[in-house]
């Protein structure tokens, strides 16, 4: 079903409102504690929305690091069309809403007790607990690539530090060097990402190293919006020609990248091919946070099985999972994602922790890459819980067409950082 933009973001703001039905709830008595784990996206969403919701209840926020950096819009910083510092976010506007934010590494969840614990000794009760712990990686899915290799040769798909690292690699390396980015299998953080991520370098190199090249090795046969990304590809980088600077090799599910070599910067796939580079961007599979996992929440997968009306854990009650860890069947694992997914969690905690129904909730995304200068592409949706409770359904929703004009493409980019500017101030402010 095709959607203009207005009528999206009419249906968002409708969406939204349902999200967030009933609130806010004016509550007296006994104090009401929430524990929200992680402070990214996702995490601080929901803190500061139970606070707004309830400001009765009692919210802390505990997050390991005083700022945080988005991955979302950290490309740009690949390219040079952002400074690292506009991606970079703190929590004084948390703090004003009444939460209670704490900067220390959880070590573990007393799920008998309700209790949350820190690297320090201290520990926080609860009466629920949100996690939102991100994602960590399969170390051992790569042979020769762990969390120390990673240092020199970044994954950057937690931004800050590797960004600043990949970004400094590209500046230094030789005209006419070729960048590698190993993809990785599904599921993932932003599934857009390491094709924005291509884009984004392509764009650096053809301004000012215009002899490079960028090899994309993926274990996936088809990727998030590829059509859009190949025919931007074509027009701005000469994607399938003789002299294309993007190359995307499409090796297929159950093949892709099985060996790292970092003193030789190579990579060896699964049929044998070894493929050196310059600069060598290796993207491992995914699973949730590490917090996750030594709390029981996860499956066999990884992954964190959730009540998708409410995102409590279907594995430790009074314990809801939100943003990238939780399986949010129907859903990408994307930043607006885990914006709504959050607010939606956030309603149904009030309601619980104030003896209400939870309500029927609804649910958005958007996905914006910016391929080029002046050339943006994106895809939105709205989304309903089906009627079993069992996955999220598309209910509209709309994609750039492939017929888009020049000044079509053109405001996506100007969408693209308008909507940044507003879901980080949403966030944070």
């Amino acid at each position: 079903m095709k959607m203009t933009r207005r009528g999206f973001l009419q249906a968002a703001g409708a969406a939204t409102v349902v999200g967030l039905a009933g609130a806010p709830y004016l509550a007296f008595g006994a104090s009401r504690k929430v524990v929200v784990v992680g402070g990214g996206t996702g995490g601080a969403t929901a803190a500061k929305y139970i606070k707004l919701a309830d400001p009765g209840i009692d919210v802390t926020l505990i997050e390991s690091d005083e700022y945080y950096y988005t991955c979302y819009m950290s490309n740009e910083v690949l390219s040079g069309e952002r400074s690292i510092d506009t991606i970079k976010f703190g929590y004084e506007g948390l703090s004003k809403h009444g939460v209670n934010v704490v900067h220390g590494r959880v070590t573990g969840v007393d799920v008998r007790a309700k209790k949350v614990v820190t690297e320090d000794g201290h520990y926080f009760a609860y009466d629920r607990c949100v996690i939102a712990p991100g994602i960590d990686f399969k170390w051992d899915a790569l042979e020769g690539y762990d969390a120390k290799v990673a240092e020199d040769i970044p994954h950057a798909w937690k931004a800050g530090t590797q960004t600043i690292t990949l970004r400094k690699q590209l500046e230094t390396m030789k005209n006419g060097g070729i960048v590698v980015i190993a993809a990785p299998p599904n599921p993932y953080r932003c599934p857009p990402g390491p094709y924005e991520r291509a884009s984004q370098i392509a764009w650096y190199l053809r301004q000012h190293k215009p002899k490079s090249k960028i090899i994309i090795l993926d274990p996936k046969s088809t990727f998030s919006k590829r059509d859009l990304f190949m025919q931007g590809w074509k027009r701005l980088y000469g994607y399938a020609s003789d002299n294309a600077m993007i190359e995307w090799h499409g090796l297929g599910e159950e093949a892709g990248v099985v060996k790292v070599n970092a003193q030789a910067r190579s990579v060896t796939t699964s049929f044998g091919d070894e493929i050196k580079a310059d600069v060598l961007n290796v993207i491992p599979a995914q699973k949730a946070g590490n917090i996750a996992s030594t709390t029981g929440l996860v499956n066999d997968k990884g992954w964190c099985p959730v009540n998708l009306k409410t995102f409590e854990s279907t594995l430790h009650k009074d314990i809801h999972v939100i943003g990238d860890a939780s399986i949010a069947t129907g859903m990408p694992k994307s930043g607006y994602a885990a914006n709504s997914e959050a607010k939606v969690c956030a309603a149904a905690v009030v309601a619980l922790l104030n003896g209400k129904e939870v309500g029927v909730p609804s649910y958005i995304n958007t996905c914006y890459s910016i391929v080029g200068k002046h050339y943006g592409i994106s895809v939105a949706a709205v989304y309903r819980l089906a009627e079993d409770g069992s996955k999220i359904v598309k209910v509209s929703g709309g994609l750039t067409p492939m017929d888009a004009t020049a000044e079509q493409l053109k405001r996506e980019v100007l969408f693209a950082h308008s909507w940044y500017n507003n879901i980080t101030s949403d966030i944070f402010s």
